[in-house]
């Protein structure tokens, strides 16, 4: 029986605003292209099809398109629901999908009725299990977990699974999907959290018993047993993922339940980059040219910010989609308290330090430290006036902001 296991498409989503939907397009044809040239028997997605729940309609086109290839070319295809997934509105018509060969399972009171795939090889049925997203606060009671979280919930669930693999001829053959956090898996920046209800992750002994486990939720592809694998989402969704070689796990189970594995990589839409340096590093190193075509995120060093780095650094990486600003700057020696080192000092001297700390090597300007004195003298001057009950005037907070409003205004025209 050979298996494709894929997961985490999160059709829908954007990249820092920038949209996937073509990417997305194009990952979806490698897909269906590669299960025909492969000879895939069945097609395995572990949740977190969509990126929300009620997703756009250009992201259930797409998802419509792909499920009708893959029925055309008789290849079935057996699907869980995610955090990321709506498990009612996905699980919507699965019966009736069924019977073209979609399997699409969302209730997680059914992770204990299996999809069998013949084999034509005649080594008996392949029981798949589709174990949902399960979420610990709605589901424990259905599942007779009590009041335990992500573990407790999750071993109910196999408990069931065991249970009906019991009932099956001796020698049968299984596999589960499980969206889920598995001890040792290696986390990134575009996952969702999944701590609500219970502590995340749960060991990988849950899945004891069965041949393969086919993860999804993570990221990264990853390989926490042979027989317990993440294949990570087939693009990157944020720059936590730029090291990670995206790809899908194809799966040959032997007649005894062997299982032999195979990275397949997917195509890469635009490449991510991590720069790091001065705007005029980044700028004019030539070691930097083959990111031109890149997504772009750049940490600039400068000791002050730059006049419109975005619009600088665009001209050379038009995808430059993220911007952080971490200058690099010497430590205090300064070891006393803060109130030790505001001793002595008026309003308007710290508010000038405040200047020159958070924009080194530049201190504030004469005009600055005018308008900072204006804006003190206006505070100063309305909480005086609040102290005359006699003398109607607007509040302190109100005359505050008032003065700082000014001096923002003063600003922009300047």
């Amino acid at each position: 029986m050979r298996l494709l296991h894929t997961s985490d498409w999160h059709l829908g989503r954007s990249f820092h605003r920038a949209s996937l939907l073509d990417a997305q397009r194009a990952f979806l044809d490698h897909l269906v292209a590669t299960a025909q040239e492969r000879a895939v028997d069945a097609v395995l997605v572990a949740g977190d099809i969509y990126d929300r729940a009620v997703p756009s309609l250009a992201a259930v086109e797409m998802f419509d398109h792909a499920l009708h290839r893959l029925a055309e070319r008789g290849i079935a295809t057996v699907m869980i629901s995610g955090n990321h997934d709506s498990a009612r509105r996905l699980g919507v018509g699965s019966k009736l999908m069924g019977r073209a060969g979609v399997h699409l399972r969302t209730d997680p009171e059914e992770c204990g009725v299996p999809v069998l795939l013949p084999d034509g090889a005649g080594h008996g049925e392949v029981a798949v299990y589709g174990v949902p997203y399960l979420e610990p606060s709605l589901v424990r009671h259905a599942l007779g977990a009590g009041a335990g979280g992500h573990t407790a919930v999750l071993g109910a669930a196999m408990d069931r699974v065991r249970a009906d693999l019991a009932t099956r001829p001796p020698g049968t053959r299984s596999v589960v999907l499980a969206h889920a956090f598995v001890t040792g898996g290696e986390v990134s920046d575009s996952e969702r959290d999944i701590t609500v209800g219970g502590v995340a992750s749960v060991p990988a002994s849950v899945f004891d018993g069965v041949d393969y486990v086919a993860l999804g939720h993570l990221h990264n592809c990853q390989t926490l047993t042979e027989r317990v694998r993440y294949c990570g989402t087939p693009i990157a969704y944020s720059f936590s993922e730029a090291g990670h070689p995206k790809s899908m796990w194809l799966i040959d189970l032997g007649p005894g339940g062997e299982v032999t594995a195979e990275r397949l990589y997917c195509p890469v839409p635009r490449p991510l980059a991590r720069l790091r340096g001065s705007l005029q590093e980044l700028l004019e190193d030539p070691a930097h040219e083959r990111h031109t075509d890149s997504w772009v995120e750049a940490t600039l060093t400068d000791a002050a910010r730059p006049h419109e780095p975005m619009a600088r650094l665009a001209e050379r990486f038009p995808h430059t989609v993220s911007l952080v600003f971490a200058p690099e700057r010497e430590e205090a020696d300064d070891t006393r308290s803060y109130a030790v080192r505001l001793k002595g000092r008026t309003d308007r001297q710290i508010a000038e330090d405040f200047v020159g700390h958070v924009r080194p090597g530049r201190a504030a300007a004469p005009e600055e430290r005018a308008m900072l004195g204006q804006a003190l003298e206006a505070v100063r001057v309305a909480e005086s006036e609040q102290d005359e009950p006699a003398a109607p005037s607007r509040t302190a907070p109100a005359a505050r902001s008032a003065a700082f409003g000014h001096r923002t205004g003063a600003e922009e025209a300047r």
